[in-house]
């Protein structure tokens, strides 16, 4: 017979053992996510909101992010001292592509933004990679961003597939990112060479339970055309009076309740690589828009704690 005493060793260890896996569990309910950011960090945008000139925000956001994104207008764009910043602070950048590779027509598609793909991207390309190589060659590239909403602004499968085509045959260890506006979804073609995809669809309070956005992110989880695909999770992270709150019935201050369920969402599926918020700064795409920057700072913080929590910074 066991003595009493040998008794509560047994359920005390029993009980330690349970803890620790529940703990192991709850640890890693974000494990599949390996990258939080935001975007319009580094792309000439000057938050029109305050007294200073700025247009890198690397410096607000790299203590709880691990990466944001660059952009590129022409080839012969230098962008080895701006990615070197972002590497300084361990942010990895997304490389905004579209310019380089695509060139407004005409208005004719579903966003009156028709892009085609150039002649010369293939020169372009080369010019561009030429002078940025040592960035490109030595792992301060997060992702190649090639599409801008591609569906939707009139880039048609063959000409996302031919720029992928290229950037996976010279770069096969940077991954292809689009993101596609969600009225364009059910068009959307995936080529098998992009490795990131995403939509973006705003103004929801929930997305886990709000019915046009779950028919959306099944939509875009249908488009995987290989199963290595990974989705990026575009936050929610800007706030516009009209939209979000007459539209989307939202209160700014409650802004950082979306951003956990937007987390919520992100957790919930193991193909999803990362959480993205667009956007940081204020007064991007109309003048009263208040970016993930202006939020009060309750919202702020939570931004913090989820990305802290994804990137283990916790400094």
């Amino acid at each position: 017979m066991k003595s009493i005493l040998t008794y509560i060793l047994i359920f005390c260890i029993l009980f330690a053992c349970k803890k620790e896996d529940e703990s192991s569990t709850f640890e890693n309910t974000n494990a599949h996510i390996e990258y939080f950011g935001f975007t319009i960090v580094d792309t000439f945008w000057d938050d029109p909101t305050d007294s200073e000139a700025k247009t890198n925000y690397a410096d607000e956001i790299h203590n709880f992010s691990n990466i944001a994104d660059i952009l590129i207008v022409n080839p012969n764009d230098n962008i080895v001292q701006r990615a070197q910043t972002f590497a300084d602070m361990d942010l990895k950048a997304i490389l905004h592509l579209n310019e380089l590779f695509f060139e407004l027509i005409d208005n004719n598609s579903p966003s009156e933004s028709n892009y085609n793909l150039r002649t010369d991207y293939q020169e372009r390309w080369n010019e561009f990679k030429t002078i940025n190589q040592s960035i490109i060659n030595n792992n301060y590239v997060g992702t190649f961003y090639i599409g801008e909403e591609p569906t939707w602004n009139g880039i048609t499968f063959t000409e996302l597939n031919a720029v992928a085509q290229l950037l996976q045959t010279e770069f096969p260890n940077i991954p292809t990112m689009i993101i596609e506006a969600y009225p364009s979804l059910n068009d959307l073609q995936v080529p098998e060479t992009i490795d990131w995809i995403g939509f973006d669809r705003y103004f929801v309070e929930n997305p886990n339970t709000n019915v046009q956005f779950q028919q959306d992110w099944n939509t875009l989880k249908s488009k995987l055309s290989n199963p290595n695909q990974k989705i990026m999770v575009i936050l929610d992270s800007h706030y516009i009076n009209w939209a979000h709150g007459d539209f989307g019935n939202i209160e700014l201050t409650r802004m950082n309740i979306v951003a956990q369920n937007y987390y919520e969402l992100a957790k919930s599926d193991e193909k999803v690589i990362g959480v993205l918020g667009y956007f940081w700064p204020n007064g991007f795409d109309i003048p009263e828009s208040i970016g993930a920057r202006g939020m009060p700072q309750n919202v702020k913080m939570e931004y913090e704690r989820i990305g802290k929590e994804i990137t283990g910074k916790n400094n």
